[in-house]
């Protein structure tokens, strides 16, 4: 149970116009030239197959984002050409991840994305949803928590992006690393603090939430009353498991809808 002295996050208010008909919700992509199935599919949905008046990007689209400047390699460029394209086309929303938090305002200029804060209350048609990418509420996880904390400052952040791209990439090859060595030895990925989620989503009368990271897609209810709706994250180039998913609202309510 969490502490209830913990401050609740500062929530932001992102009102629908009446207009749009369908939002798609996108996260977990992580994006790298690893994964070119994965990008020509999230190129094709965004470019020719949805019908949504806006698409809205939850985190870690990219694999890893050490800097705006990061434009200026080759991958990265072509994801930015990509994303400005589409942005051309309809509305497009990005809220920052795990591991594109450095994602900032020159890439968001460039690209024509409008920037989400996370967490974000989505007023759509009546119907109030809680986005957030997912990680601050991993509570159980202290040591990302510290990590997090540590990250997310303005004397980190400013002291990393002073370092030259290469050094950069090798740091963040680093972190990767050691992240992944920690997680073998986890008996199961972690996921979100329950009873947290249930407290922002009461505090914002927010009856539903939206959330990615944790990499296990689904639905349910998390208290009488207060449903949780899990993004896929999404890897074509997995041959054994592949797996790409769109979780879309309508004035319906939401629907899963699988990317060839």
């Amino acid at each position: 149970m969490p502490d209830a002295g913990l401050p609740l996050p500062a929530f932001h208010e992102w009102p629908v116009p009446a207009a749009w008909q369908a939002i798609d919700f996108i996260s977990d992509l992580h994006l790298s030239p690893a994964l070119p199935r994965t990008y020509d599919a999230f190129a094709r949905h965004l470019l020719q197959n949805t019908g949504a008046d806006a698409v809205f990007l939850l985190g870690d689209i990219f694999e890893v984002w050490i800097g705006d400047d990061a434009m200026s390699q080759p991958f990265e460029g072509h994801c930015a050409d990509l994303l400005a394209d589409a942005a051309s086309r309809r509305p497009l929303a990005f809220m920052a991840g795990n591991r594109d938090f450095l994602l900032g305002g020159a890439m968001l200029a460039a690209t024509g994305l409008g920037g989400l804060p996370d967490p974000t209350v989505l007023d759509a048609w009546g119907q109030r949803v809680l986005l957030t990418h997912g990680d601050a509420l991993c509570l159980a996880d202290t040591d990302y928590q510290a990590f997090r904390r540590n990250v997310r400052s303005l004397h980190w952040q400013t002291e990393f992006l002073s370092r030259p791209l290469a050094e950069r990439a090798r740091i963040a090859a680093d972190i990767r690393s050691q992240s992944q060595e920690r997680r073998a030895g986890a008996m199961a990925e972690g996921d979100i603090d329950r009873a947290e989620a249930v407290r922002w989503m009461h505090a914002m009368g927010t009856p539903e939430m939206v959330h990615g990271h944790t990499h296990r897609p689904g639905s349910e209810v998390l208290a009488p009353g207060y449903k949780r709706h899990v993004l896929s994250d999404w890897d074509l180039d997995d041959a054994a498991h592949p797996r790409a998913e769109v979780l879309r609202l309508t004035r319906g309510g939401f629907q899963r809808i699988a990317v060839a």
